[in-house]
């Protein structure tokens, strides 16, 4: 029998980051992190591998990170938890007792129930090195490469294939448009352009019906007929909380949705804590579920769980959801509410544009337009939700407008926050994309001062 103070169940973002913060929080405590994996992934940069660094070695977070805040590390699978007696037993036949557990279990991939789906070279998004060896060795025999599935991983993914020089590759998208979700359709035809200039093909509103081959994935259906010739198949279409062991363990779970969590990021058990992707959310605007599953929100969820282990020192906010990503030198940022799923929601919004180059004078080297679209609710003048779109700032940009939402700023007082700027580095302070839209948007809501 091992005994631990702090046992974390996960290797990947959500644990990392628990193990560290536990570590920052309480100095003396035994640490254990428990994984299944020898070697971790970094998760936002497994498509990647398929061009830019060539390899999932190339792709991998550092042990060291654990063992110089003195956590211990375990390579095992935990096969069940006895939280009556605290202890849990691992599939190698270890048995470890613990005083507290934060559960970062991570999520799966979704799996679309479709015939064809286990012929082989039809691959998912894991983080398995072995496995992400097996797609490269596929890729490097193929010509045609379908993805399904137009977020974020699936573009990333067919840019990368592109870069590889030797495929023809297709995005195959159930929305109108790709990054529908995240992006109002002015970015997403954006988007949508620079890919078709990059030689991806796009069918997007079109749904896969079957996968069609003898032993080896040959031919994508879709739903009205057409056949897409396919050698590699990969499936982008998102990811569910992994959830099994906390059902097991009789934890309260929402399937589909995650394990039940309060502000504390504590389970229905207080000495069983959960973070990342295995962790239930709640929308930000709505208070409804959430669905969102990324790093960022992870990291963020475990510095709660682990500062509050033995004394709670941190609530959690709900995820506002900032993403980003570049396809090829064109990058785009989004944050909260897009204009559509504000009025989806019931939001009477109004929305502000503006764009200008991100250096001054544009006649800077290496200047590029950055546009900035800001989503307010009309009558609070609250901001809901930004995209931007441009050049390498897009990400920062992106991550400053997620602060604004979470600090629920209005746009009276968004025009008059001040930014630094630098010629090299932003745009100019007369131009200022995101004060100018904010700008614009007031102008719509007809009113110069809000109440507050």
């Amino acid at each position: 029998m091992q005994n631990t103070d702090v046992l974390i169940v996960g290797g990947s973002a959500a644990g990392i980051t628990a193990a560290i913060t536990a570590r920052k929080h309480y100095p003396e405590a035994e640490i254990t992190l428990i994984r299944k994996e020898e070697k971790v992934l970094i998760p936002c940069g497994i498509p990647y591998i398929v061009g830019t660094l060539e390899s999932p070695e190339e792709n991998l977070i550092p042990d060291t990170v654990l063992s110089n805040n003195n956590v211990n590390i375990i390579i095992d699978e935990v096969t069940s938890i006895n939280k009556g007696a605290k202890i849990v037993s691992t599939a190698g036949g270890r048995t470890i007792r613990y005083k507290k557990m934060i559960l970062a279990t991570g999520s799966l991939p979704v799996v679309p129930p479709i015939s064809g789906i286990d012929l082989d070279n039809v691959f998912v998004v894991k983080k398995e090195i072995a496995y992400l060896k097996n797609l490269l060795k596929a890729l490097d025999e193929a010509r045609d490469v379908v993805i399904i599935g137009g977020g974020f991983i699936g573009l990333e993914f067919a840019d990368e294939c592109r870069k590889r020089g030797n495929l023809n590759v297709t995005v195959v998208e159930l929305l109108p448009h790709c990054l529908l979700v995240a992006c109002d359709e002015e970015v997403c035809t954006l988007v949508e352009k620079k890919l078709q200039e990059r030689g991806i093909n796009i069918l997007a509103d079109r749904r896969a019906k079957a996968l069609i081959g003898n032993g080896k994935v040959q031919y994508v259906e879709l739903e009205n007929g057409q056949k897409i010739r396919a050698d590699v198949v990969i499936l982008g279409i998102g990811v569910t909380p992994n959830i099994e062991l906390a059902q097991k363990a009789g934890l309260e779970v929402v399937e589909g949705g995650g394990i039940c969590v309060d502000e504390f990021m504590r389970t229905s058990d207080k000495d069983i804590f959960a973070a990342g992707d295995c962790a239930q959310k709640r929308c930000f605007f709505t208070g409804g579920p959430s669905f969102l599953r990324l790093a960022s929100i992870a990291t963020m969820e475990a510095r709660v769980a682990g500062a509050n282990l033995f004394r709670l020192r941190r609530r959690g906010e709900c995820p506002v959801g900032v993403f980003s990503t570049v396809i090829g030198d064109l990058a785009i940022g989004s944050a909260g509410m897009t204009e559509r799923s504000a009025k989806e929601a019931g939001f009477n919004v109004v929305a502000g544009m503006a764009k200008a180059p991100d250096k001054h004078p544009a006649s800077i080297p290496g200047t590029k337009e950055l546009g900035v679209k800001l989503v307010f609710e009309k009558e609070t003048g609250i901001l809901l939700g930004g995209q931007v779109w441009g050049g390498v700032t897009t990400g920062l940009m992106a991550n400053f407008i997620g602060a604004l939402i979470q600090k629920k700023m209005r746009a009276d007082e968004i025009v008059i926050f001040q930014v630094g700027t630098h010629p090299m580095l932003t745009a100019s302070p007369i131009a200022h994309q995101i004060q100018n839209a904010a700008e614009i948007a007031l102008a719509k809501m007809k009113e110069g001062v809000l109440r507050v």
